[in-house]
């Protein structure tokens, strides 16, 4: 998808990689004072709004040497003036894709933010994800009818795959007289929400499109994780270990448990650091192969030799072109929302750890598959997501009264921002195997790094090209547009309070 971002450039080098403003094209709309002033518990903070100047950087370990400015995103919070008056607004709701813990707790937030924050009384939950918009499928909000539903796993609004026709849904928001769209969903729904932005704009609508990325895989780029992935994390860690106690208590025993991770294998990866009973994490990111020197089943040989038993967890996105490839089959099915259907590599891993060990070593294997996927992500959030949930409905809520449109939220180095949509729907966040996260995860587990593997998919690739065959390449990431618009700095007083904001963080600001 190309999608330009608007780029502004500081005279003293500083760069913001800028989100949309209804005033982009309509410049002259009328702007109102922010209730907060008059908000007691604002009040007690000593200092309301977040400036237009202030600003988050992306990057804050840099080498001295090559530092530069950066980029940097605005920062979420309330603003001294706001675009919508509060009595008028119609703002929806929309849930889409998966469940993850904490999606009810991001109703609730919006749904009591803009009621007791801007005094907002018409609020609306659209059902069934995008297609709801056109199936006029819309229930009624307000803080009763949320109270008590943070308690609750999935979602109170349903959710939904596919379904988008962009038309269809502009045309409803058009004749129910929404102006406020919050949309919570994945890289999809993003990609969605950012169509559905752009033709609002086309069409000179006074509609605010502000999402809330949700992706318990925790693959969304940019931000420093995702809502639901600690909740998932500790879950997971009751599959973990209920698999070391079987494992335990078994002759040649092996539990082996599969968690999510399509494409990232952050789940995997932090579910092992925190267990300390793993002892081999396959994850997406990391290819491995089953047989010959240094492969899986000498490791797990060698292991069960050792101890007498173990514990391997596996992402489901692990080893897929293994999978294919054992079976025959190139297995390039999508689903409703455009991602690939996935081989089960746990039920694979199954049958070749045991038909190894039955044939080759004339051993019986005690093995025990686990597969909590619905489990964790159908449970209520932790208190820790609970909280930052709360942070990121309401940074929505205060970047849509101030009249900015087609972003999403997000902490980047802790502090909350506003991220335009093509930037975070660029790319996808995978575990970094160079990095000491998977190192120190390599040094809990002892196991190898599957060394060789790489020559073989640099055969397999050289092998592809020389028969014409070549792996699509997703297109790079576009920035097009420079500029500046009010309340940015045009010159070097105001480019250096830029900086000076990014970089230090005044804490009395609420987020």
């Amino acid at each position: 998808m190309d999608c330009p971002v608007k780029v502004i450039s500081g005279a003293g080098g500083a760069i913001l990689e800028d989100v949309p403003h209804l005033t982009d094209w309509l410049p002259n709309l009328p702007t109102y004072g922010n209730p907060l002033k008059d908000n007691p518990s604002y009040a007690a903070v000593g200092q309301y709004f977040v400036e237009d100047t202030d600003v988050v950087a992306k990057d804050v370990v840099v080498n001295i040497d090559t530092a530069g400015h950066g980029v940097h995103f605005r920062r979420a919070g309330p603003r001294q003036k706001i675009y919508f008056k509060p009595e008028n607004v119609r703002a929806c709701i929309v849930t889409c894709g998966g469940l993850c813990p904490g999606i009810n707790t991001v109703i609730r937030e919006i749904v009591c933010g803009l009621w007791t924050q801007y005094g907002v009384r018409e609020i609306f939950g659209i059902e069934g994800g995008y297609k709801g918009f056109y199936s006029r499928n819309t229930i009624s909000l307000n803080p009763k009818v949320v109270s008590d539903i943070h308690k609750r796993g999935g979602t109170i609004l349903k959710c939904s795959r596919g379904g988008h026709d962009t038309q269809k849904i502009v045309d409803a928001i058009q004749d129910r007289e929404f102006d406020q769209i919050y949309i919570i969903g994945g890289d999809g729904t993003h990609k969605g929400a950012n169509v559905i932005h752009e033709e609002c704009k086309k069409r000179g609508l006074k509609v605010a499109v502000a999402c809330i990325p949700k992706t318990i895989d925790n693959d969304v780029d940019i931000i420093d994780k995702s809502f639901g992935f600690d909740t998932a994390v500790e879950e997971a860690q009751r599959a973990i270990n209920a698999a070391h106690v079987e494992a335990q208590s078994a002759h040649n025993g092996i539990g082996l448990v599969k968690l999510m991770g399509r494409y990232s294998g952050y789940i995997a990866m932090y579910a092992t650091l925190a267990s300390r009973d793993v002892d081999c994490c396959l994850i997406p990111e990391v290819p491995f192969y089953l047989h010959g020197p240094g492969g899986l089943i000498e490791y797990v040989r060698s292991r069960v030799r050792e101890n007498g038993h173990m514990v391997i967890v596996v992402a489901e996105g692990a080893g897929q072109e293994l999978l294919a490839e054992s079976m025959g089959s190139l297995h390039n099915h999508n689903d409703a929302s455009g991602n690939r259907l996935l081989l089960d590599v746990g039920l694979w891993l199954q049958a070749n750890l045991k038909e190894h060990f039955d044939k080759e070593l004339k051993e019986p294997l005690n093995l025990k598959y686990i597969d909590p996927t619905y489990m964790i992500r159908a449970i209520p959030s932790n208190a820790s997501d609970n909280v930052y949930c709360t942070l990121l409905a309401h940074s929505a809520i205060h970047g849509a009264m101030a009249g900015y449109c087609g972003f999403t939220v997000g902490p980047v180095n802790v502090r909350h921002c506003y991220i335009p949509i093509p930037r975070v729907i660029a790319k996808s966040r995978n575990v970094v195997v160079a990095d000491r996260m998977w190192a120190r995860l390599m040094s809990s587990t002892n196991q190898p790094n599957f060394a060789g593997y790489n020559d073989a998919i640099q055969q397999k690739r050289e092998q592809n090209a020389s028969e014409g065959t070549e792996a699509a390449k997703k297109e790079p990431h576009d920035v097009l547009e420079t500029g500046n618009r009010q309340g940015l700095p045009k010159g070097p007083t105001e480019t250096s309070s830029l900086l000076k904001a990014s970089e230090t963080g005044d804490p009395t600001v609420p987020s």
